[in-house]
C-alpha cells in the first residue's frame, strides 16, 4: 500500500503509524505536486524583487541576518548542504522515528508553504521508499528549533540534489521532529495503555476484588469520561470474573483507584494524540510562504518561530508522568498479592511443597523499575539559561528530552508490569480459577515467557523476557 498525499489533511496519525511503522511508501499526490510547483514559480518571481527581504534566502542565516546578499552571493549561499548544523552525535532514535519526522516534513511542502523546488520536495518522500534511514541522534539536541536533528536526516539528500534558493532552510527549519516524535509517543502510549489495563485486569480478578469497584453506575457519578474508559475497559477485560463468591468486603487503595489512574492515563494519551495530529498537518516553516492575496499577488514570506512546538514535550510528559502512576500502581499490586494476610491467599503464593519458583522477590525489583521511572517524570522546561547557541538563536527546544524520557519510561513500566504479571497468573492458578477469556491469549504469553512450574526457574530472566515480549507487542506494525 502506498499513503497518498495531496492536502496538509492526509498527514494524519493513521496515516504517521502506516508510514512510519508499517513502512508503507508515500506517494505526492497530483493536486500537491501541482501546488508545490506553482508555489516555486511565484516565489522565484517574488525574490526577483530587490526590495524584498526573506531571511535565510536574501539574507544570511542566524546572527548574519542582517546581512543583505546579493544575486550572485545569493546563488552560491542556496547551494551549501547544511553540514554544520549535524553537530549533535550520540544513540540514535529508531527508524520508525525518523521516518515519522520524515513524513511529517512533508506538511511544509504540499501546500506550498515552503515554495521548495519539486524535486527535492520529491526526494524527501522517496526517502520513505523502504530504504535505511540516515542516523539522527536522539541526544545533544540543544539547538534553537530542529536544525541539528534535521540537518542529520537530510545532509545525504542535500549533497547529491541540486539546491537552489531556500531549499535547504526548508529542509531544516520548522518542527517535523517535534511532530514525528509526539506522533511517536501517542501510537505507543495507546498501545501501552490497553496492555497494562489488561495486566491489572489479571491482577485484579486474581486479588478476587469486589467487581463493584466497578460498577458501571460509577461512570456517571464520577463524572469524567477518561475514568469511564477506566471502568468500561477493566469490566470489559474481567467479564464476569469467576462465578463464585467474591471478597466481601473492600479491596485495598490500589485496586479500588486503578480506573481512575487508567483514566488519567487515558487522558493523557488523548492529549497526545491530539497533539500529534495538530502537529503532523501544521505548517511550521521559517520563513513561511502565504499564498496569493490582492495585496500580495505572488504571496508573502514571513518569520515565525513556529520552529518551537511547545505542545509536543508538554503531552509526552504527561505521558511520562502517566506511565509513572501505572508503575507505582502495579508494584503495590504485587506486594498486596504477595502479602497472604491482604490478599488471603497462601504467603508469597507459595505452595510450600518447593513445586513452584520463589516469586517474593520480584516485587522489590519492581520497586527498582518504578522508582527509576519516577526520576524521569521532572517536568521538561525550556532552558533556564541562554542555550549553546549564538545571536538569535537564544532559546532551546526540549523536545527530543521529553521523547527520550517518555521512551525509557515505557521500557520502566513494561518491567514493572512484567513482575506484576506472573504474580497475578500465580495467584489464579494455585487456587484453580479460571483465567477471563479475554485475557487468555496475555496468560499464554506470561506462561511461554515464565513457565512457573519450574522450580528452578530464576525470576529475573523470566521477567527479563516477558518484558522484552510485551515491548514487541507495543511496537508490533
Amino acid at each position: 500500500m502506498t499513503v497518498t498525499i495531496d492536502t496538509r489533511q492526509d498527514l494524519t496519525l493513521h496515516n504517521c503509524f502506516k508510514v512510519a511503522w508499517q513502512g508503507q511508501p508515500v506517494c505526492i499526490g497530483d493536486t500537491a505536486a501541482k501546488c508545490i510547483t506553482e508555489a516555486r514559480t511565484r516565489f522565484m518571481k517574488l525574490i526577483d524583487d530587490p526590495d524584498v527581504v526573506i531571511y535565510g534566502v536574501t539574507t544570511g542565516y542566524g546572527q548574519n541576518a542582517k546581512n543583505q546578499l546579493t544575486r550572485e552571493e545569493r546563488t552560491a549561499h542556496a547551494e551549501r548542504p547544511p553540514k554544520p548544523a549535524a553537530a549533535s552525535w550520540g544513540d540514535p532514535v529508531p527508524d520508525r522515528v525518523a521516518r515519522a519526522i520524515v513524513f511529517a516534513r512533508l506538511a511544509n511542502f504540499v501546500e506550498g508553504h515552503a515554495a521548495i523546488s519539486p524535486h527535492i520536495a520529491q526526494a524527501v518522500a522517496d526517502m520513505l521508499a523502504g530504504g535505511a534511514m540516515p542516523s539522527v541522534p536522539a541526544r545533544g539536541q540543544g539547538g534553537a528549533g530542529e536544525i541539528l536533528s534535521l540537518s542529520h536526516l537530510f545532509l545525504e539528500l542535500a549533497s547529491s540534489h541540486k539546491l537552489g534558493e531556500k531549499d535547504s532552510l526548508s529542509l531544516v527549519n520548522g518542527s517535523p521532529s517535534a511532530a514525528g516524535l509526539v506522533a511517536d509517543c501517542a501510537l505507543a502510549a495507546r498501545k501501552r495503555l490497553e496492555l497494562s489495563a489488561k495486566i491489572i485486569a489479571l491482577a485484579i480478578e486474581s486479588f478476587n476484588a469486589p467487581l463493584s469497584h466497578y460498577d458501571r453506575a460509577l461512570e456517571e457519578i464520577w463524572n469524567n469520561p477518561h475514568d469511564a474508559w477506566g471502568l468500561n475497559y477493566l469490566r470489559e477485560m474481567i467479564g464476569e470474573g469467576h462465578g463464585g463468591a467474591r471478597r466481601p468486603y473492600q479491596a485495598p487503595v490500589s485496586f479500588r483507584i486503578a480506573p481512575r489512574v487508567l483514566g488519567q492515563a487515558q487522558m493523557a494519551v488523548v492529549q497526545a494524540e491530539t497533539v500529534a495530529g495538530q502537529s503532523l498537518a501544521a505548517a511550521s516553516d521559517n520563513p513561511v510562504i502565504l499564498p496569493p492575496d490582492a495585496e500580495h499577488p505572488l504571496g508573502e514570506a514571513i518569520s515565525t518561530g513556529g520552529y518551537h512546538n511547545a505542545q509536543s514535550p508538554a503531552a509526552m510528559d504527561q505521558v511520562t508522568a502517566a506511565y509513572a502512576n501505572i508503575a507505582i500502581l502495579a508494584e503495590r499490586m504485587s506486594a498486596k498479592l504477595l502479602d497472604g494476610a491482604v490478599s488471603l491467599l497462601p504467603p508469597q503464593l507459595d505452595t510450600g511443597d518447593g513445586s513452584l519458583p520463589y516469586l517474593g522477590c520480584l516485587s522489590m525489583a519492581a520497586t527498582g523499575y518504578e522508582e527509576e521511572l519516577r526520576m524521569l517524570t521532572q517536568a521538561t522546561l525550556l532552558p533556564g539559561s541562554e542555550s549553546g547557541g549564538f545571536g538569535q538563536n537564544d532559546v532551546a527546544s526540549p523536545v527530543f528530552l521529553a521523547w527520550s524520557k517518555q521512551e525509557r519510561a515505557g521500557a520502566l513500566l513494561e518491567a514493572t508490569l512484567a513482575a506484576l504479571a506472573p504474580i497475578a497468573l500465580r495467584a489464579l492458578e494455585i487456587t484453580d480459577r479460571p483465567v477471563p477469556p479475554k485475557l487468555g491469549s496475555l496468560a499464554e504469553m506470561i506462561r511461554d515467557a515464565f513457565p512457573g512450574h519450574d522450580p528452578e526457574l530464576v525470576p529475573g530472566p523470566a521477567s527479563g523476557k516477558l518484558a522484552d515480549d510485551l515491548r514487541a507487542l507495543v511496537y508490533a506494525s
